[in-house]
């Protein structure tokens, strides 16, 4: 299908405009195409050849308005870091409208009323950041927004430094946030709070449409949803850095890549975020941080709940994380999930962070050793690794299952870095390389095989920043 044959809807305008900014993008100057996803676009209808075209470009620069589409920002509130913000907003996001359950966003598109002092802009690096790790999350099987294409410019932007201006165009089944519902109910707005309850009761969980209770069985999803998610990012090694509650996706998804990291070293008490003094979004602390925003989101939705019964929901939280963190790292130790190994687990993660080892590289040698000295020789305990191993391997783990459960490829930081050092000097091939590398994390590649060892020293554990 021709990109311009395409109809948006805009369902969110039916309510007032105290939930969102009518607002046209601001165009960059000299846009061009870096990267394009054809397997999104697939999911979308749309063609492979519309993708390289010059209408669109335009659509992500935002000059080609689809039928349909009436561009907005979204208005929402947060707690940042503990502390609540009466009005955030997308502050650098416009969205487009939705395409069969898809709703369509251009990061990076221009000023918004919400951008407070900020230039409504992305640069380069964060746009190649999100555009690349949000499909490597997909193809890990965990829930995420995603992105359409990346366009670039001639346009600057002031950081800590000039850089180029870019627009992401991501796609996500939902931009609600936990921080949308915090809005209404601070200005004691609970009619607003109700429509926009019902709003994602349609939208997200239709199943509950009608029913009894329904907001208490929206808000049991909503729990099991998030605890999931945080075992998702548990297992995978990923730290995301922001999980302010306006960064919470109220369908549980992965949304907002900032100065996210997937873990070089296995460290529990890693922190991505050069901001996060305290570590309160360390990587160990995520789980806790998913539980502390629900109760966050509780209070919020406390007008439509009744609150015994929403405490009691809340506090099934910790039995879904668990459940499915257990589920998930047995796949990745070839281990039968309904059996008791949660103390197997926890030991060879104490392993591992006493003797600093590569979490990704660490697994997948697991899924495939055919001598301990390929395992031991990460550790610089092997007494403390052998050890464990005349335990594991008496529960004769499955390599099958564990090359299915456990990737060749994770986008570390420093991977991108170097798609992102080209990209600034006008060369934007390791950009669409590690694009296929993320779409498909457990093939090999060849071309690529220095990105499957472990992450040279110089360049572990790098912290970032909100703006990276």
């Amino acid at each position: 299908m021709k990109l311009k044959q395409l109809q948006l809807k805009t369902d969110y305008l039916n309510f007032d405009e105290e939930f969102f900014h009518k607002v046209a993008p601001t165009p960059l100057k000299k846009p061009f195409l870096i990267s394009a996803n054809e397997a999104l676009a697939e999911c979308l209808h749309v063609s492979k050849e519309e993708l390289q075209s010059e209408e669109f470009i335009d659509l992500i620069n935002g000059t080609l308005k689809l039928e349909g589409s009436e561009p907005f920002a979204m208005c929402y509130a947060g707690h940042q870091f503990g502390y609540y913000v009466p009005r955030l907003g997308d502050g650098r996001a416009i969205n487009l409208g939705e395409l069969d359950g898809w709703h369509l966003q251009l990061k990076g598109s221009g000023l918004t009323r919400y951008s407070r002092q900020g230039d409504g802009r992305a640069v380069l690096r964060s746009s190649i950041r999100e555009y690349l790790m949000s499909e490597a999350m997909h193809a890990l099987g965990v829930p995420t927004s995603r992105a359409l294409g990346l366009i670039g410019s001639d346009e600057n932007v002031a950081r800590e430094r000039w850089e180029k201006g870019a627009i992401v165009l991501r796609v996500s089944s939902s931009w609600v946030r936990f921080g949308s519902f915090e809005y209404f109910y601070y200005k004691k707005k609970y009619d607003k709070l109700q429509l926009l309850a019902d709003y994602v009761l349609k939208q997200s969980y239709s199943e509950f449409v009608g029913r009894e209770n329904c907001y208490l069985l929206m808000f049991e999803e909503i729990v099991k949803r998030t605890a999931e998610l945080m075992a998702h990012w548990q297992s995978v090694g990923f730290s995301h850095g922001v999980m302010n509650t306006d960064n919470m996706s109220i369908a549980g998804l992965t949304i907002d890549y900032g100065p996210y990291s997937f873990l070089d070293d296995y460290d529990f008490d890693f922190i991505c975020n050069h901001t996060d003094a305290e570590g309160r979004y360390s990587f160990g602390n995520q789980p806790n941080i998913g539980y502390w925003n629900l109760m966050m989101l509780l209070t919020a939705l406390s007008p439509l709940i009744n609150s015994d019964k929403g405490k009691e929901v809340l506090e099934t939280y910790s039995t879904f994380f668990v459940q499915k963190y257990h589920a998930l790292m047995c796949a990745k130790l070839g281990l039968d999930s309904s059996k008791e190994y949660s103390k197997l687990i926890q030991w060879l993660l104490n392993i591992m962070q006493n003797d600093a080892v590569d979490y990704t590289l660490f697994y997948r040698t697991l899924g495939e050793y055919e001598t301990r000295d390929e395992i031991t020789q990460l550790f610089i305990s092997r007494t403390r690794i052998n050890e464990w191993l005349d335990v594991y391997e008496k529960e004769l783990p499955s390599k099958e299952t564990m090359q299915k459960a456990n990737p060749r490829y994770v986008l570390k930081n420093y991977m991108l870095q170097e798609a992102i050092e080209k990209a600034q000097e006008g060369d934007f091939s390791l950009v669409n390389e590690l694009l296929h590398v993320a779409q498909n994390p457990f093939d090999e590649h060849p071309e690529l095989t220095r990105y499957t060892k472990a992450t040279p020293h110089q360049f572990k554990a790098l912290k970032l920043s909100c703006s990276s």
